[in-house]
This record gives C-alpha cells, sequence and structure tokens, in this order.
C-alpha cells in the first residue's frame, strides 16, 4: 500500500506543476500579446473549466456504455488513460510557444485539464482509500502537501526557461518559444507514468458505486443525490475555494506590478511563495499521518512547516533570487501552526477558522500598506492550504457507495478556479473596480466557505456522524 500511495502523490505533484506555471504564463502572454487583464484570465479559465468538461465526458461515456468506466477497467488503468491525454495536451505547447499562438496555448491547456479530471476522479478517493479510515484525510493532505511541491517548482523553472534566469537590475530578454520546454518534459514524464500505472493493480470501485447505477443515483430516502445540502453545497464550495485559491494567485502579478513596481522577470519567487504557503499548510496538517504522538507529533507540526518553507528559501536562492526578504513570513507561518493545533482534527472548525482567516488576509493585501500587504496576499495560500480535504471529506462523509458519484461532483467543480479568476480580472480593470479593490471576491468566497463549514456541523450532527469519523481528523 505504502508503495502505492508514493506513485499515486507523484501525480499530485504534476497536478501542481500545471497549475502553478499558468500564473507565470498569465502575465508573460498578456505582455507579449498585450491583452486585457480579463483576456489573460482565459489561461486559468480555460485550465479549469477543462475538469467539468472532462467530467462530464466522464458520465457521458458511463451513460452511453451502460457501465462504469474505472470499475471496469480498474483504478491504475484509468490514472494511465487520464496522463496520456494530459500528455497529448502537451504537444500542443510545441506550436503554441514557436508561433506565440494563444489560442493553441488555450487548446494544449483544455486537454492537459481533461486528462487531470479523470486523474483527480481516480487518485482523490484512492489516497484515502490506501490505508485506515482514521487517517484517510490525512494522507490526502500529504498528497497536496506533494501537489504543492509542484506549484513551488513550476514558476520558477517556467521563469527560467523563458528569461534564462532571475536577471539583474537589467530585465531579461523574454524568449516567449521557450515556453515549450518544461512542458514536453512534463510530456514525457506523463507517459512514463502511464506505463507505470497501465502495468499496476490498483484495485477498483465497490460493484454499488458505478457512477450511473441507480443506486449511486438516488439517495437511501428516494431523493436524489444532489438534492441533498451536503452534497450541492460542498460543490459550491469547491467551486468557490479553488476560484478564491487560483485568482488570488493569477491576479497577483497585476497587483505586484500596479502597487508594487515588481517587474515580470521577478514575479515568480511571490508566485512561488503563494503556492508554497499552501505546501507549507500541508505539510502541518499531514504530520499527523506520520503517526506520531507527544513530543515527537509537536515537533512535527513545528518542524515540517519550516521545512516546507527552508524548500522554498533553497530553490528561490539557487534560482538566483533574493530571499532575505522574505525571512518575516516565518511570523505567519507560526500562527497557522497555532491555528492547526487550535482546531485538533476537527474539519468543519478548521474550514471555519481558516476561511476566516483567509477573509482577514484578503482585506489586509487589499488595504495595509508595504511588503506586509504583499505577506497578507501571499497568506491566502496558508489559509487556503488544507480547505480541499476539509470540504472534499464533509461533502463525501456517510456517503458510502455513492462516494465515487459524489467525488465526480466535486472534481467537476474545479471549474470556479476559471470563472473566479476571469470575473476577478474583469472587475480589475481601471474602468472597475480596480486590481486592489476586485479582492472583495475573495472575501465573498470565504465569507461562503465558513456559512459551509458551520452548516455542515449542523447537517452531521443530525446524521449522527461525528466530525472526526466523517474526515479521519484532518492532522
Amino acid at each position: 500500500m505504502q508503495k502505492s500511495l508514493v506513485f499515486i502523490v507523484s501525480v499530485f505533484f504534476f497536478w501542481g506543476f500545471v497549475a502553478a506555471s499558468n500564473d507565470i504564463l498569465i502575465p508573460v502572454f498578456k505582455e507579449h500579446l498585450q491583452l486585457e487583464q480579463w483576456q489573460s484570465q482565459m489561461i486559468a479559465f480555460a485550465f479549469y473549466v477543462a475538469y467539468t468538461l472532462g467530467s462530464l465526458g466522464y458520465l457521458l461515456l458511463n451513460s452511453i456504455r451502460k457501465r462504469d468506466l474505472i470499475a471496469e477497467i480498474g483504478f491504475g488503468k484509468a490514472l494511465s488513460i487520464g496522463l496520456w491525454v494530459s500528455a497529448l495536451g502537451t504537444l500542443l505547447f510545441i506550436p503554441a510557444a514557436n508561433n506565440g499562438s494563444f489560442a493553441l496555448l488555450l487548446a494544449g491547456l483544455i486537454v492537459v485539464g481533461i486528462g487531470f479530471s479523470l486523474q483527480q476522479t481516480v487518485a482523490n478517493p484512492l489516497t484515502i482509500r490506501l490505508g485506515t479510515p482514521e487517517t484517510g484525510s490525512q494522507r490526502l493532505s500529504l498528497a497536496g502537501g506533494i501537489n504543492n511541491l509542484g506549484t513551488t517548482l513550476g514558476p520558477l523553472l517556467l521563469s527560467f526557461a523563458i528569461f534564462g534566469g532571475a536577471g539583474g537590475d537589467a530585465a531579461p530578454e523574454m524568449d516567449i518559444a521557450a515556453v515549450k520546454i518544461p512542458y514536453v518534459i512534463l510530456g514525457a514524464f506523463f507517459v512514463l507514468f502511464g506505463l507505470i500505472f497501465w502495468r499496476k493493480d490498483m484495485g477498483r470501485p465497490e460493484p454499488e458505486a458505478v457512477a450511473g447505477s441507480e443506486t449511486a443515483e438516488v439517495s437511501a430516502n428516494g431523493g436524489s443525490l444532489f438534492s441533498q445540502p451536503q452534497v450541492w453545497m460542498g460543490m459550491l464550495a469547491i467551486f468557490l475555494y479553488v476560484g478564491v485559491e487560483v485568482s488570488t494567485a493569477s491576479n497577483l502579478p497585476e497587483y505586484l506590478k500596479i502597487y508594487h513596481d515588481v517587474p515580470l522577470s521577478q514575479m515568480a519567487p511571490y508566485i512561488s511563495l503563494f503556492w508554497a504557503s499552501l505546501m507549507i499548510g500541508r505539510w502541518t496538517a499531514a504530520s499527523g499521518a506520520l503517526g506520531l504522538t507527544g513530543n515527537s507529533r509537536q515537533l512535527a507540526r513545528w518542524g515540517l512547516p519550516l521545512v516546507a518553507f527552508g524548500i522554498f528559501l533553497g530553490v528561490n536562492s539557487l534560482s538566483g533570487y533574493e530571499v532575505s526578504s522574505f525571512l518575516p513570513y516565518l511570523g505567519i507561518i507560526g500562527l497557522l501552526i497555532l491555528a492547526d493545533w487550535a482546531v485538533k482534527g476537527n474539519p468543519a472548525k478548521q474550514l471555519l477558522l481558516y476561511s476566516g482567516l483567509g477573509a482577514v488576509a484578503t482585506l489586509l493585501g487589499m488595504y495595509a500598506g508595504g511588503i506586509f500587504s504583499v505577506f497578507a496576499f501571499l497568506a491566502v495560500g496558508l489559509f487556503c492550504s488544507t480547505l480541499w480535504p476539509c470540504i472534499f471529506t464533509l461533502a463525501i462523509a456517510g456517503m458510502g457507495a455513492r462516494t465515487s458519484q459524489v467525488s465526480n461532483a466535486l472534481i467537476m467543480m474545479i471549474m470556479g478556479g476559471g470563472f473566479v479568476s476571469v470575473l476577478q480580472g474583469w472587475l480589475g480593470s481601471e474602468e472597475m473596480l480596480g486590481i486592489r479593490d476586485s479582492y472583495w471576491i475573495g472575501v465573498a468566497c470565504f465569507a461562503y466557505l465558513a456559512f459551509y463549514a458551520f452548516r455542515m456541523m449542523g447537517i452531521l450532527k443530525q446524521k449522527g456522524i461525528a466530525l472526526e469519523q466523517a474526515a479521519g481528523g484532518v492532522h
């Protein structure tokens, strides 16, 4: 099981690499093609809406064939197909980069995202299954931490390919044709890991969980599964969570440019730290998955986030960026660790507290001054870090044989990353709110997430499901 988990979390790394690299592609293509802010956000829109297209395609395929693809061929082969679809998408980056074609770039991201959709439909519930139920979401947090190792490295490697290094006082020349290099290499890894999973038996869903079956479509009380507040509110929560996470990062370069005069060639470490913040938070939460207790548990709770921050400092320093100015960020990391200790493994309480802290961080980013405002926006990544496992495990709690269908529905809502980013980009134009006040979108997203957490406390209590039982603890 442990060996299988290693292979699974490697796939999480790929997702993070591509997702965070988009935040470099956005300002690069915006400047190269003279796009409006909302137009540049179409990069995020295409990538995240592709998840919905992939999920709908999966449901349509199952409906036509009258049987579930994953249940028929198994988790391993389904992952392989998803990886190979994404590999095809990376090939489109070659003509997109050579010709500076925005349309081909978007097409490539859509194909990559469709492959990711199938991968996520398999990998999220499978990660929870690979071990004891009590530590299920802890493994999901651990996988999320590996995902954010990819998000930390992605912007740096793509920026290095485009600009050739950290530069200096003089802005380096931008080589947009070099965009293809990291993606072609990534495509080769997709093919390789696809071959590995094709040969690996990782089991199948239970027969009752087949998408499109009567059991999956109808709840125990005879009503539609999606009429249950736990499900449809969870879907909206995923939509807004991914939305606030992605839009905060994808609009950050424009904010840094306007309010802090950060040149395009120097934005990579800021984007890297935003996504590294998710790694820091997830490594903090995942410390419980190590099976430690007492002083060892506390040492891991404080030590793992510091190691994650050290990785950020190390890779950025090796890339030639000045990192000493980021050291005060340790104070905010300390606040996160205390928050992690305070929730004591309760997913609803963690979702409630972190959503509140995320809203406060966004407000401080908008209206505080100097570097503190930048740190506040970056801290949104810290407080978004464990919202996915919290929402995911709360939404599927007690669903039994219908878990796979709910999982696919939640994956479908990743499209929020595209819609919210474009909406904020449109509001961020000078004719509308401006880039700073456009972040009120993020405050609204966090407000709903806090409401969902509060509502789920009542729903699960009514169903007789203990919160710790629902998530297995998010530590």
